[in-house]
């Protein structure tokens, strides 16, 4: 069937089935297999999550056991991926790091193409083991600090904290980065699982598909929202001056960050959860952001809540970041890190009944135009 309208940005338009995610977005909405993000958010892990969005269904106590230990023998980097970050330049961002580690991944598993069962749980379980291997790996050493080696009696959560920073992490503080990572590990058809999912559609391996999606999430409009949000916030300077500096905003038509979603016109589910866990750790680190972020809701809620533009999952993820150590200009790798599971899950999904992406277009240039010789060219 022909269509020409031209829809931009795809707004709108299904373009494939998925049984992985569902957002309802009037309803404040977020369901992973059919469980609420709050449920997942109490009670799981972000292993747990990981299991059940490649396999559809909640682990078994033995199943989670042997996913989580199978896993930690995959954190180990090859020393020539170690060599190639230390190659890369200091000031280079660290999602462009990630991409290129990716790639360059997958160059040593030749089972990456056209996988098997087993061959796919492997490629899966070293994307989620790796990635945030590699997030900490180029931290220390684009800082010049030597590489700390994974450890296999931390979860996912725990050895990163532990791997950026050399030091035993806090229980809590890992606790509460494994739910960022529940709650940022997948979120429907944005942009990089588009991406994703289009490549994995040429039956590209996996490595090169997650390094597409990475490419997608590095750009401005769609990773890193968060860290301007602190840099929002701290320009505003106090909660004093926050109806001040909205109102200029508005006024200006200047975007307020973290504010607003495609598909979210109510609050954004993942901000409820993350917003307590930002004050509890403000609280008690004294960081007097979280009270100007507050003022900044509350006063939004008053101008622009009845445009449906309301906060998104970015406003308090990045406080939540900061107060956990996390670099700021790490906090878009820190949404790869769970983000990837998403992407691996629609990768399965898209080739288990696949084919390939070929939309079309309305050409709008010449036709039939004369080739003008060089010399008579003006």
């Amino acid at each position: 069937m022909a269509i020409t309208e031209i829809i931009p940005g795809l707004e709108g338009v299904p373009i494939a089935e998925s049984a992985i995610s569902r957002v309802d977005g009037q309803r404040s909405l977020l369901e992973y297999r059919g469980l609420s993000i709050e449920t997942l958010a109490e009670h799981s892990t972000f292993e747990e999550t990981c299991y059940m969005l490649l396999y559809g269904k909640l682990p078994t106590r033995t199943e989670l056991s042997d996913f989580a230990a199978d896993g930690t023998r995959h954190r180990r980097l090859k020393y020539r991926i170690v060599d190639l970050l230390k190659c890369l330049p200091e000031h280079g961002h660290p999602m462009e790091a990630l991409q290129a580690a990716v790639a360059a991944i997958g160059m040593f598993y030749p089972d990456r193409y056209n996988p098997n069962a087993a061959q796919k749980r492997l490629s899966c379980l070293r994307l989620i083991e790796k990635v945030p291997v590699v997030v900490a790996s180029f931290h220390r050493l684009r800082n010049g600090d030597d590489n700390v080696v994974p450890r296999r009696d931390l979860n996912i959560a725990g050895n990163f904290l532990y791997m950026l920073t050399g030091n035993e992490p806090d229980p809590q503080a890992t606790r509460i980065l494994d739910i960022c990572m529940i709650l940022h590990a997948e979120h429907t058809m944005n942009a990089s699982t588009f991406a994703g999912r289009v490549v994995a559609s040429t039956l590209a391996h996996p490595y090169c598909v997650v390094s597409s999606a990475l490419g997608a999430l590095s750009g401005p409009l769609h990773g890193g929202a968060n860290e301007q949000v602190l840099q929002m916030l701290e320009r505003i300077g106090s909660p004093e001056n926050a109806r001040a500096a909205l109102a200029r905003m508005v006024e200006t038509k200047e975007k307020i960050m973290g504010f607003g979603h495609r598909v979210y016109k109510t609050v954004d589910p993942r901000a409820k959860i993350l917003k307590k866990y930002a004050e509890d750790l403000c609280r008690r680190s004294g960081n007097k952001l979280y009270d100007i972020a507050a003022k900044v809701e509350e006063v939004a809620s008053e101008v622009l809540s009845d445009r449906g533009i309301c906060p998104n999952v970015d406003f308090y993820s990045g406080l939540v970041y900061a107060e956990l150590g996390i670099p700021r200009d790490c906090f878009t790798s820190v949404f790869a890190m769970a983000r990837v599971v998403g992407w691996l899950a629609h990768w399965l999904e898209q080739i288990e009944n696949n084919r390939i992406f070929r939309p079309t277009q309305r050409y709008v240039g010449k036709v039939g135009d004369a080739y003008v010789p060089i010399a008579d060219r003006r």
